[in-house]
């Protein structure tokens, strides 16, 4: 045991155990704004009485502070230090998060829109800074193994932010269901949406507030300056030669489709699970309730397949295991389509399970040998988190439609997923060629 752990956080004689576990931790307050956000589009949707595309724009918010925080980002820890870039992410994350109650007082969906993007600027600052800190504490050898084991705790604050979106928001709100809200008056309706607002806002204030004791301990501890020594700012020349990397290049690729995926599984998996749980008989804001449990075996089965392909990694090269985890996605995601009843839920939760590895090691392999360059690589990765912004909204348009060809709009929804585990696996698969054979 020690001698794994000294191939995975020594470096030169030095123990970065420390550093790894708070910086580690960030991983799991990254994984619960994620995962507490994404219930939020079919609440958001029946406390305002919009359509689930209209929904999705929370998703939009939120992804889309990631894509255009990710470069300034880079640019602020190439200028000062990793230690800075995280403590300059806790400290947006918290005001987003704090925001929510002038948003609620407001009441105008436009302004969670604004708390989510901010907060999410924080999100972009943290994941820009924390991934590549990882990879530099320890040898390089380990370097995608390192981050697979800190990415095995971000799912744990995931699970975190699913459970308290099911029992503390989702089954407080009024049970009334979308129907019914649409006969309210103008009266009535304010009244209703000002008491789910306020239900709603209560987890964001309170991770704001841990999210600040975070920072302050952050920021009193002392942290390894790991490929700090160089400050210039070649913003251009980087850029050029880092896109000139066919394995970068195509790693953005990989990651953009791949968010997508992720979000797109476990945003609707909801309406998923609403819609086999209605046809049997349940009321709508029980069969949500459900649906969420179900994303909570979801997000298990993720955290335990995590951690089975990092002890994996020992054994089978990185981009290899990626492309076979692809190919088992593609395949239960085919379950999903076709599948009508609960099956077809089953295989969802499956589908996360092949998800596990595809962030971190995708993450792993495209910042490979950049060194130094490895800060502006990862703000292109981050960058790429904008699929999750992108794609959800064009599966909701088509979730919106009802049915298709005769069937659940919502199953058929599904084909975009499994277009972008295509892409990953082929990515997967094509490193592999490249690298090892």
């Amino acid at each position: 045991m020690e001698k794994q752990q000294q191939s995975l956080i020594k470096k030169d004689g030095v123990n970065y155990l420390v550093p790894f576990i708070l910086v580690t931790f960030c991983f799991a307050l990254w994984g619960f704004a994620n995962d507490i956000t994404n219930p939020m589009v079919k609440a958001f949707s029946k406390i305002f009485r919009m359509s689930v595309t209209d929904g999705t724009l929370v998703q939009v918010a939120f992804y889309g502070g990631y894509f255009c925080m990710a470069f300034p980002a880079a640019i602020f820890i190439r200028k000062f230090s990793y230690k800075a870039g995280v403590l300059m992410g806790l400290g947006l994350y918290a005001a987003g998060a704090l925001l929510f109650f002038p948003a609620k007082a407001i009441g105008i969906y436009g302004c969670f829109l604004i708390a989510y993007f901010i907060m999410t600027c924080g999100l972009s600052f943290l994941e820009t800074s924390c991934n590549p800190y990882i990879l530099t504490m320890g040898p390089e050898e380990t370097a995608t193994r390192r981050l697979n084991m800190a990415q095995c705790f971000n799912p744990c604050g995931s699970i975190i932010g699913m459970f308290v979106a099911m029992n503390f928001i989702q089954a407080k709100l009024n049970p009334m269901s979308s129907d019914e809200r649409a006969l309210l008056s103008d009266t009535e309706f304010e009244a209703l949406k000002d008491a789910d607002l306020s239900v709603l806002i209560s987890p964001y204030l309170i991770i704001g507030l841990v999210i600040v004791a975070m920072l302050l301990l952050m920021r009193f501890t002392k942290m390894p300056k790991i490929g700090d020594a160089n400050h210039d700012i070649h913003f251009m020349v980087t850029i050029k030669r880092i896109f000139s990397l066919k394995y970068y290049r195509e790693g953005v690729i990989a990651q953009f489709f791949y968010v997508g995926a992720q979000i797109m599984c476990w945003t609707f998996i909801i309406q998923y699970g609403t819609r086999v749980f209605m046809a049997e008989g349940m009321e709508e804001q029980a069969a949500e309730v459900l649906s969420q449990r179900f994303n909570i075996y979801a997000m298990l089965f993720f955290i335990c397949s995590r951690f089975i392909a990092t002890f994996l990694m020992k054994y089978v090269r990185p981009a290899m295991l990626l492309a076979i985890f692809g190919v088992l996605a593609m395949v239960f995601t085919l379950g999903v389509i076709v599948l009508q009843d609960r099956t077809g839920l089953y295989c969802l939760v499956c589908v996360s399970g092949c998800m596990s590895l595809m962030f971190p090691t995708i993450y792993g392999i495209a910042l490979d040998g950049l060194g130094d360059d490895a800060k502006f690589g990862a703000a292109g990765l981050i960058m790429a988190i904008l699929g999750g912004s992108v794609l959800p909204p064009l599966q909701a348009m088509i979730i919106d439609e009802g049915t298709v060809m005769g069937m659940p709009a919502t199953n058929i929804s599904f084909v975009l997923p499994l277009i972008c585990f295509l892409v990953v696996t082929v990515y997967g698969y094509r490193i592999h060629l490249k690298k090892h054979l």
